[in-house]
């Protein structure tokens, strides 16, 4: 390894971009190479984002030794099987969210790095901004007393073009996997996994969620009401309720740069920005991991993401949304 980390991206779209441009902050690693499957795209990016190579495949770009952790950024449906690729090519890997289509690809992934002894994370960016360390500090602090409830909401308009993909099944399209994620991965984060869950769902023609609630409850009597939609604007915004205050998560909560903490009908404001986009946060996690030699964050914990996707598979079966799982035929052998 070179005295900085070389970082490699695979899918090149929007995120990418955004994550790309969070690397030119961090002192300890340095954006290597970029790969598409159209070369042409991957060379117009790695000019923009100031990659060292660029390749015309995945492979090649996990082929080359100089290499250390690649950020792999392609749609949901494609997260396995590059992951695997990645990590049977001995490279670390930093997954976005979600990092499988469900628990027994989450499985897989973790059992290919542990044999592997390399780092995966799945990228959950909520769990390193600056104001989710904050949240969790208030929360060890008791400022609100025993939590009992939490609400939160995630919806935007998207395109109604059903090829589309956040409509497009064949993409892991629907409201669930892109962004129902980050309201479920808040409740476990503060209360746990529920006893028991609640959902109900409205689908598209392509046969994914448009709109989703969820109801989470657990033993000590708290509950969860969270919702996602990809054909509405809502308030994006978390309210975590206590038996002495409440603390709201401005807009957008997942990425917030705001708390509000209401006590005794009194609100303290806390400001709290992120740097550059948000990344270089989960950026700096990943390389401090890869520094010190440990294969997961203590932060994002591997349990966690597997607790998160059978969370997940479960609020999947009682809406009625099946993905089309014939690019791992395996995985029930």
């Amino acid at each position: 390894m070179s005295e900085k980390i070389n970082w490699g991206i695979i899918g090149l779209g929007n995120i990418a971009a955004k994550f790309a441009a969070d690397l030119q902050y961090s002192e300890t690693s340095q954006l290597y190479g970029v790969a598409s499957r159209n070369l042409n795209k991957a060379k117009k990016f790695s000019t923009k984002c100031n990659a060292q190579k660029y390749y015309g495949s995945y492979k090649a770009l996990a082929n080359d030794p100089e290499i250390d952790i690649i950020y792999v950024a392609t749609p949901h449906v494609f997260h396995f099987e590059n992951t695997m690729m990645c990590l049977k090519q001995n490279k670390a890997v930093l997954c976005e969210k979600p990092m499988g289509m469900n628990a027994k690809e989450v499985r897989l992934m973790i059992e290919e790095a542990r044999s592997r002894n390399l780092f995966l994370m799945e990228g959950l960016w909520t769990r390193f901004i600056p104001a989710t360390e904050k949240l969790i500090e208030l929360l060890a602090q008791n400022v609100i007393g025993q939590v009992i409830s939490i609400q939160a909401d995630f919806g935007f308009k998207g395109d109604s073009n059903p090829e589309n993909r956040v409509l497009n099944k064949n993409l892991g399209g629907g409201s669930l996997l892109d962004i129902g994620i980050y309201p479920i991965y808040l409740s476990l984060l503060v209360l746990g996994i529920p006893t028991n869950i609640t959902a109900t769902a409205q689908l598209t023609e392509t046969g994914v969620d448009r709109f989703c609630a969820m109801e989470f409850h657990y033993e000590n009597g708290a509950k969860a009401d969270l919702k996602s939609t990809i054909v509405a604007d809502t308030p994006t915004e978390a309210f975590i309720n206590g038996t002495t205050g409440t603390l709201k998560l401005h807009r957008r909560f997942h990425h917030t740069e705001k708390i509000t903490h209401t006590h005794n009908d009194e609100d303290t404001i806390l400001d709290i920005k992120y740097k550059g986009n948000g990344y270089i946060h989960e950026i700096e996690e990943v390389n401090s991991c890869f520094f010190n030699r440990n294969i997961e964050s203590s932060k994002l914990p591997l349990q966690m993401t597997l607790d998160l996707s059978v969370v997940m598979d479960t609020i999947k079966d009682k809406i009625g949304l099946k993905y089309d799982s014939q690019r791992t035929p395996f995985l029930n052998k």
